[in-house]
């Protein structure tokens, strides 16, 4: 039996500490059945909607209800556009250019405290109580329920480690996707009317509202932001300001935040530490991060009870808002100063993917007195936990990262060959990416293409993809590019997100997501008898293959002893080989008229 007993530096203390009475709605018929329950319950779907018009009729100048989408099993999808005077639609907010942020409730559907808080502070701005005259500087965007049909898979025991409410919605959607991997890929139906959102109103920031999963500890909330070094750097210094100003206020209101998501490098080990790196765009961090804007991951703790979860979220949403009354049209000037700067990044080294460097500092994390003793259901180790001894860890926190992945932009873009262009361009105009279509058939266009070396396929589908690895490399070559393929320019707002897209090594490149696999399967072959007088030809006419293939054969024991190698060898050096294969038909150009 392994068991830490340290002395707590400081005792925890009341998370209610500080917290204002919520305002009492004017109208019964504004409240949640989080509240009218003491948050023992939350609404099923039809709140919402019923919500969103009350809001509306009772503020029919400040607050515009309205549908963004439909999900696949027919739901509606919500937004409530908010605004002191009037900007209440994204064609007036952008002529008043007024910064909107927008706050996205249930992603993940069991982790619902955002809708309930959502509801409860907007009422609250809505009533002049909190956050005075924000909405005469910002619109706010809400939307309670991302994931609305896995919000009507209703159960009680849809999230077993998380305490309340009594019933709760599922992670993932009807479709079975998880929402939070679907950004970069915009596979769903949900996703893609999130985007259609995002491109209309383009939000300064973006809050993404959670809950975590985990060891249990005395932190009751985290906020991760993006961009961090993957993006546009003066966004993201703006990023970190925002996640630490708004972290000051919730630990005077009692909370005890933190500025990374408290995952153990090692699960179950709480002594492995933490670590912190920028996401992928397949997350709504890593994805609005790419595109010049703050995004921020709220994760109030799995493990406090929905209360306490609530109200963390409202004190997040009302402190941001009071932020961003005196800040957020700084916020938004520097956005569009990124968008300025990216559409500069041809020949820039542009990093894609980051792993943590060995090197941590150790951090007083606040948790409990825990022990770790062989389990007879699993064989395994299992930690136990006391909530009723607080203790402080001292542990590694690995928040250095170096880019493992970075490539050099082009000078002028990328060209999708006009066979991909029918299912791609839909693709890219979901991501608002810039692109014409190319009128008129080039021949022997110079340009690097890509060919991998070596290709790898997982073993396992994952979010309804079988996903690729390639290992190659870009060069130089001449190919005809037909009437139809597309022309993605570099120098756009949206460059770092297009590189994401395109180059094929990127995590959330759309080859590693598979969607090129065909691009590196083999599909002509050679019979072996024509392959072995195929080689025998080609070694009586060419004296320098003869000699090549003879010191292979003396120096690579494995080549001489695979008889499909030997074939291979010749196969692939024959007129009669596929010059496609391997080769990505999206290609890499430095200059374009």
């Amino acid at each position: 039996m392994i068991k830490f007993t340290w002395l707590a530096a400081f005792c925890g203390f009341a998370l209610t500490a500080g917290w204002p009475a919520p305002a009492a709605p004017a109208d019964t018929n504004l409240a949640t059945t989080a509240e009218q329950s003491q948050n023992a319950r939350t609404g099923r779907y039809a709140e919402v909607e019923r919500l969103c018009a009350a809001f509306a009729a009772r503020w029919p100048r400040q607050v515009h209800c309205f549908q963004f989408g439909t999900t696949p099993e027919g739901r509606p999808m919500l937004a409530l556009a908010v605004s002191a005077d009037g900007a209440m639609s994204a064609s007036r907010s952008r002529a008043q250019h007024r910064p909107v942020i927008l706050l996205q409730g249930g992603i993940h559907a069991g982790e619902i405290d955002g809708k309930d808080a959502g509801f409860l502070a907007l009422r609250e701005l809505l009533q002049g109580s909190v956050a005075r005259d924000s909405l005469k500087k910002v619109t706010l965007l809400f939307v309670p329920v991302f994931n609305i049909d896995g919000h009507e898979r209703f159960g009680a025991w849809n999230r077993p480690n998380q305490v309340g409410p009594e019933e709760m919605g599922w992670r993932t959607t009807a479709q079975n996707f998880n929402l939070n991997r679907d950004y970069a890929k915009a596979d769903t139906a949900e996703m893609q009317a999130m985007l259609g959102l995002l491109n209309e109103w383009d939000p300064v920031v973006y809050v993404d509202m959670h809950v975590t999963d985990g060891a249990q500890f005395q932190h009751d909330v985290s906020v991760t932001v993006g961009p961090a070094e993957d993006g546009d750097a003066q966004v993201a210094k703006l990023a970190a300001n925002i996640r630490d100003a708004v972290n000051a206020s919730l630990a005077t209101q009692g909370s005890l935040p933190l500025p990374f998501y408290p995952a153990f490098v090692v699960d179950d080990d709480p002594m492995s530490g933490f670590s912190l790196r920028p996401s992928s765009p397949r997350y709504s961090t890593g994805y609005w991060g790419l595109r010049n804007r703050v995004a921020i991951l709220l994760e109030t703790h799995s493990w406090k009870d929905y209360p306490t979860r609530v109200r963390v979220t409202r004190n997040f949403i009302v402190d941001l808002l009071e932020l961003a009354r005196d800040q957020a049209g700084e916020w938004q000037r520097i956005a569009y100063a990124a968008d300025d700067s990216a559409s500069h990044l041809a020949g820039s080294r542009v990093p894609l993917e980051f792993v943590n460097t060995k090197q941590a500092h150790i951090v007083a994390f606040r948790g409990y007195e825990y022990e770790s003793t062989l389990s007879s259901i699993s064989g395994d180790l299992v930690t136990r936990y006391d909530p009723s001894k607080p203790v402080i860890w001292m542990v590694p926190f690995y928040d250095q990262v170096s880019a493992n992945y970075e490539v050099t932009a082009p000078g002028a873009g990328y060209i999708v060959a006009a066979a991909h262009a029918g299912w791609l361009a839909p693709k890219l105009r979901g991501h608002a990416i810039e692109f014409e279509v190319i009128a008129r058939a080039q021949s022997a266009a110079p340009l690097q293409a890509y060919r991998a070396t070596k290709v790898t396929i997982a073993t396992a589908t994952f979010e309804n993809h079988v996903e690729m690895k390639v290992i190659g490399a870009w060069r130089a070559e001449t190919r005809d590019i037909p009437a139809g393929s597309l022309f993605v320019p570099i120098a756009q707002p949206k460059a770092r997100l297009v590189m994401a897209l395109l180059e094929p090594q990127a995590p959330d490149s759309y080859v590693t997501w598979g969607f090129f696999n065909n691009a590196f399967e083999q599909k002509e072959f050679v019979e072996t008898y024509v392959a072995e007088q195929m080689g025998r030809d080609m070694l009586e006419k060419d004296p320098a293959l003869k000699a090549e293939f003879e010191q292979k054969l003396a120096t690579n024991p494995e080549f001489a002893h695979d008889p499909k190698a030997r074939l291979d060898f010749f196969y692939r050096r024959h007129a009669s080989w596929d010059e496609r294969v391997n080769l990505y038909p999206v290609y890499r150009v430095d200059a374009w008229k």
